[in-house]
């Protein structure tokens, strides 16, 4: 996922999470961004760049406007350390981070919002005008310039633990980070890394081992084996199962 787009954001303040990256641009009148933490007054001449999963408010006066592009964290670039961009853009998102741009990025930035208000569905352009303005970026702050990042290790097995005894509830990316002491977006790459799987792929294969495994005491009905492994009703686990081993839960039983 690469997007871009014009929004004006909101007068009363907002507050929510996304899972991706995000840089928002000021345009024109005054908005702003702010988390535990960290904030930015935003206008013409300042971006920001929001890691995934980073709780904030956004708000805005009447006359604002915004450029916000839209990053997939998993995409090579920003999660393979191979990847020929990786040691460019990867750390653009370690944090929440803002900077002023120079004259000449303030006029590329106003080109390309013309021009997406002009083809709005043009998802083609939008990407190529994402791209370069992430480049763009990332050349200003020097990062085609720094060592490669050291490789990061977690402990698999504190992270397998971690999950296997808390599958009755909701487990977050930021749970699983925390347990590794990394940052989410870090930790999701090392993980992806290290195991070749999401966390949320990994999360639900564990559901799924441990239901395999509970599939196997009659007393137990299928409602009660989703309770416990976290699924939220038995139709959501016999649709992972079927997804996911081919089987239903009563047919494996």
């Amino acid at each position: 996922m690469l997007s871009a787009r014009v929004l004006k954001l909101p007068e009363n303040a907002c507050q929510h999470e996304h899972e991706h990256h995000q840089v928002v641009i000021g345009l024109q009148g005054a908005s702003g961004l702010a988390g535990q933490g960290w904030g930015v007054d935003l206008d013409s001449r300042r971006a920001c760049l929001v890691p995934t999963e980073t709780t904030h408010d956004y708000y805005g006066n009447d006359d604002n406007h915004v450029l916000v592009i839209d990053l997939d964290p998993h995409v090579p670039a920003l999660s393979n350390p191979r990847h020929a961009d990786y040691d460019r853009l990867a750390p653009l998102f370690d944090r929440p981070f803002h900077l002023d741009m120079d004259n000449r990025l303030q006029s590329l930035i106003h080109l390309c919002a013309s021009e997406l208000n002009l083809a709005p569905d043009n998802r083609s352009m939008h990407e190529h005008f994402a791209s370069g303005i992430i480049h763009c970026l990332s050349q200003r702050l020097g990062n085609g310039n720094q060592p490669r990042r050291k490789r990061q290790t977690l402990d698999t097995s504190a992270i397998r633990r971690f999950v296997r005894q808390n599958l009755h509830r909701k487990i977050t990316i930021r749970d699983l980070a925390g347990e590794a002491c990394l940052s989410v977006s870090r930790f999701h790459e090392t993980f992806r890394e290290m195991t070749g799987m999401s966390p949320h792929q990994y999360i639900i294969h564990a559901r799924l081992e441990r239901a395999t495994e509970l599939l196997g005491e009659p007393r137990l009905s299928l409602a009660e084996i989703s309770l416990r492994t976290g699924f939220s009703s038995q139709g959501a686990l016999t649709n992972a199962m079927k997804k996911y081993r081919g089987i239903t839960p009563s047919a494996l039983r």
